[in-house]
């Protein structure tokens, strides 16, 4: 069975920084690409970063181009998410989500996704 756990969030002021992580089981991870997205108040889930299965191809949305950055480390199963800058704006749920299309921000293409945890940014 496939599990992604998130861990890391919490509460930020404007300009401050957190963490995420994301630690995979139950699959092959360095078959999947990791991708982090981010459901806003009353709003749909969007995209906010990937990274393949090479660690060194990363993308992002454009909100978060420059603050976000993404990494993985296919030896612990686990992709991190460093979140610098922080705006009110990036609060919400982050859910972690796996995919084998390698260069997908298309939610219906992750397979699998965490529970999904809380980031509140304060002004």
């Amino acid at each position: 069975q496939v599990q992604l756990a998130e861990s890391g969030g919490g509460l930020a002021q404007a300009g401050g920084s957190l963490r995420l992580s994301c630690a995979a089981s139950g699959l092959t991870f360095n078959s999947y690409a990791m991708g982090w997205f981010l459901q806003a108040p009353g709003k749909e889930r969007e995209f906010v970063a990937r990274i393949s299965w090479s660690p060194n191809s990363a993308d992002y949305a454009g909100s978060v181009e420059g603050r976000f950055t993404i990494s993985r480390d296919n030896a612990k199963n686990t992709v991190d998410h460093q979140m610098t800058s922080l705006k009110p704006e990036d609060t919400g749920v982050y859910y972690c989500a796996a995919t084998t299309f390698h260069l997908s921000r298309d939610k219906v293409r992750y397979a699998h996704w965490g529970q999904g945890i809380q980031v509140t940014v304060s002004s």
